[in-house]
């Protein structure tokens, strides 16, 4: 894990920096840390942009205590990992269970506060694993039921063309990553689920 200790320097640096208390954090891969207007369509949930590039569920897992250190009392969390853990090989149940033990985090820190979870995405590049990527989603969508507060959101299904593959019209050139439009997608899609932001966010807006 140690060639993410410039990113989880970077990201202690930003929240020992902010003249505000976060309530709203985002926390994940790339996918996360390159939305780049994450912070300003969330102006009003006091969010935070806790991605680090290349990241997996393992890697969140395992940094949470030390990235969330110095954060208290935040009213949601939005994780978007995993699709870094399966291409680098790891099965499902293996990303499941990095996904089970950084909720028990939240929850023993946090309480218990909505935290969501994006869906993996089917990207062009990996491709090849969306079987693996498939089944993965249906059984992080299986153990959100088991907390009441603990919201599953569906992005991959609206990520294909009609033939069944992952649409390029969202994705960079590198096939991994969401474009504008992309991001754009999941905003839109987010909207669908208020339950992902906790009452006394919504009730300021």
């Amino acid at each position: 894990m140690f060639w993410f200790h410039d990113d989880i320097e970077r990201l202690e640096k930003q929240i020992l920096e902010l003249d505000y208390n976060p309530e709203l954090v985002f926390y994940g891969s790339s996918t996360i840390t390159l939305w780049s207007k994450l912070t300003t369509v969330y102006k009003k949930y006091k969010p935070i942009n806790l991605g680090f590039g290349g990241s997996t569920l393992a890697a969140c897992t395992w940094f949470f205590d030390r990235i969330f250190k110095n954060i208290e009392n935040i009213q949601a969390i939005v994780i978007y990992a995993g699709d870094n853990d399966l291409g680098d090989g790891r099965h499902p149940e293996e990303v499941l269970l990095f996904l089970e033990n950084l909720l028990a985090k939240i929850r023993a820190k946090y309480g218990n506060i909505p935290c969501t979870v994006i869906s993996i995405k089917p990207s062009i590049a990996r491709r090849h694993l969306l079987e693996s990527i498939n089944y993965t989603n249906s059984q992080i969508k299986a153990i959100t039921k088991e907390d009441e507060n603990f919201y599953y959101v569906n992005i991959y299904d609206a990520l294909l063309n009609q033939n069944g593959n992952p649409d390029d019209r969202y994705f960079e050139e590198d096939g991994l990553h969401f474009n504008a439009i992309g991001y754009q997608l999941i905003l839109n899609i987010l909207k669908k689920y208020p339950k992902i932001f906790p009452q006394k966010i919504l009730e300021r807006m």
